[in-house]
């Protein structure tokens, strides 16, 4: 996972909408789409929610 990717993962746990993540980021929505995309497609999932919660028990059995 990239840092930026972290970061964007970290924002999105806070709930935050892709708009505004991009703008905490100063980036275009659509990269942050690209990031969540990159991100569904290493953790093997198809949305924010599943994503969260393989994260969460990634994290539980680190």
């Amino acid at each position: 996972m990239t840092a930026r990717e972290r970061e964007v993962l970290n924002f999105v746990s806070k709930g935050l909408k892709n708009v505004e993540i991009a703008q905490q980021l100063i980036v275009s929505e659509n990269t942050i789409k690209k990031h969540l995309q990159n991100l569904y497609r290493k953790f093997q999932v198809t949305n924010r929610t599943q994503l969260l919660a393989k994260c969460l028990n990634y994290m539980d059995h680190v």
